[in-house]
């Protein structure tokens, strides 16, 4: 199973589910922080670290000995990475995608592979999770390049676990995208509702079974729990405003640690992952 832990935005609890669910397993499992611009996951884990590694992506170089200015790599660029003038091309790397497509069009062979740095990617070991992550480097603005270096650690025959960046945008949609399930954590306020919604649709889109993981739940009014009925999202966890919950969280412990209890609760949400997944493939099948 490859199970996302993802939300509409920042603060809502997702790193303290995804750190706990991989904690309650009694078994080897992979966790990888894909929130490469802030990792946190690191916080309460504490791994030994054994591998640090500098990531780097394609960025186009022009041989101008070779170019012909026809312009076929600058129309190819969505997003205007190249530009041709009478007699030179500029590239901009900061805006490449690294898709290569103006490297396959090419008709002469001008275009070479050059690198630009994305960040660093990082692993370590506690008590049987193996946790990956990336820190993007300062001042690069593209996260999804960093955050598909992390998942191709993924191990196509273990359980993985992914703490995906907040809110809808590209970084969350390159974590989640052909996982098995997505866990949506949110908290019953106007603002964790309005951003469920759009995570919702964003799943959605993707076809992505999920869940729903209401925090601080009892703070707030019930429009979240009025909305999950209405669009048929399954409450798979509620966790209360425990001043004793909120204590470990701050000195950067793990619940299901300090308390037995949350350990079995987290892993029956495991459990109840794989049984909703299952459902809901079926039910999107027709079966």
């Amino acid at each position: 199973m490859i199970i996302s832990v993802a939300s509409g935005k920042g603060g809502t609890g997702k790193t303290t589910v995804s750190t706990n669910l991989a904690a309650s397993l009694d078994r080897a499992v992979q966790l990888l922080d894909c929130d490469v611009e802030e990792p946190n996951c690191h916080l309460f884990l504490n791994p030994e670290w054994s591998i640090s590694e500098t990531m780097t992506t394609f960025v186009p170089q022009i041989d101008e000995s070779k170019c012909t200015f026809c312009g076929m790599c600058a129309d190819i660029c969505r997003f205007r990475a190249l530009v041709i003038l009478k007699d030179t091309t500029l590239t901009f790397s900061s805006l490449c995608h690294s898709c290569k497509g103006c490297q396959v069009v090419c008709p002469t062979g001008a275009i070479r592979e050059d690198q630009r740095e994305l960040g660093t990617l990082e692993v370590g070991r506690r008590n049987g999770i193996e946790l990956v992550h990336g820190r993007l480097r300062i001042g690069e603005a593209m996260a999804p390049p960093l955050i598909r270096k992390v998942r191709s650690l993924a191990k196509p025959d273990g359980d993985v676990i992914i703490d995906a960046p907040p809110g809808t945008s590209c970084p969350m949609i390159a974590a989640i995208r052909d996982t098995d399930f997505v866990l949506l954590v949110t908290e019953p306020t106007p603002f964790g509702l309005h951003d469920l919604e759009l995570a919702v649709e964003a799943v959605r889109v993707l076809g992505v079974p999920h869940g729903l993981i209401i925090n601080r739940s009892d703070l707030g009014n019930r429009d979240v729990w009025d909305y999950a009925r209405n669009q048929d999202v399954p409450i798979l966890m509620e966790i209360p405003f425990d001043r004793a919950l909120a204590e470990v969280y701050s000195r950067g412990e793990l619940i299901v640690e300090a308390f037995p209890e949350w350990k079995e609760r987290f892993a029956r949400l495991w459990d109840t992952v794989v049984s909703q997944s299952e459902r809901q493939r079926r039910e999107g099948a027709g079966l």
